[in-house]
């Protein structure tokens, strides 16, 4: 197991919001660094080269959406590079436009998924997933909205429609973005669990870490699709800081 921790976070975990929980944000803070980040980029950097069939998945159709997507990344987080950039942690990255997820994943800190429309229902046609919470990349692949969230209790038919009216509105340059916490025994990031095993809910008030995914929403604005970012916090619950929930 490969403990990487936060020592804060920019929002209160603990305070929740009814599903689905959205709010507006800005391109500012569309992406985030982190304490974690060197760590947590070389981890994403091992798992894409010793299980890359687990964490990268792309829909051949979907190739122009995420060469789109890693243009945007480029120019938002790096200033926009032609061969390769430096990382803040001082690694340097080339940049392989045929390999755009690959890429990506070693760009920043966020998982990113693709979702774009075919008939009335957003689909998962693509992503860079390394830290996964308790679910399978390859059970969601190509499946819909309602499916890539069963088996969660909360997320109804009724639910379903409200995200689905939600991704269809969306608009380039307008990001949304929630939140959520769990708790957990370890403190690993790669946790991918099948739908048919789910996770068994821990006891909050002994489990010694929470994991918190800040998610956000925004849509491409040349192939329209809707990118799904998750940045992800694990922190030791006991020192768990106070804070307020930005923008």
């Amino acid at each position: 197991m490969t403990t990487i921790l936060q020592t804060s976070i920019p929002y209160d975990p603990l305070n929740p919001r009814a599903l689905p929980g959205i709010q507006p944000t800005s391109m500012d803070n569309w992406l985030l660094r982190d304490d974690a980040f060197a760590a947590q980029m070389q981890r994403r950097e091992a798992l894409l080269a010793n299980h890359r069939s687990d964490v990268l998945a792309l829909d051949p159709e979907s190739e122009p959406a995420a060469q789109e997507l890693l243009e945007l990344v480029l120019t938002h987080a790096y200033g926009g590079v032609a061969d390769q950039v430096t990382r803040p942690d001082g690694q340097t990255v080339l940049i392989d436009r045929s390999r755009p997820l690959d890429t990506l994943c070693k760009l920043v800190q966020e998982d990113l998924c693709i979702l774009q429309k075919r008939g009335d229902e957003h689909v998962l046609t693509g992503a860079i997933l390394c830290f996964p919470a308790s679910w399978s990349l390859s059970e969601k692949f190509l499946r819909p909205l309602i499916d890539i969230h069963i088996p969660v209790d909360s997320y109804d038919i009724s639910i379903a429609r409200r995200v689905q009216r939600l991704f269809d509105g969306i608009q380039p340059g307008r990001p949304l973005w929630r939140f959520n916490a769990l708790t957990y025994e370890d403190a690993e990031l790669f946790q991918p669990r099948s739908a048919n095993a789910p996770r068994r809910e821990r006891n909050a008030q002994t489990a010694p870490y929470l994991r918190s995914e800040r998610q956000t929403l925004l849509r491409l604005p040349e192939t329209r699709a809707v990118i799904f970012s998750i940045h992800t916090y694990v922190l030791e619950l006991e020192h768990l800081p106070k804070m307020e929930n930005p923008a």
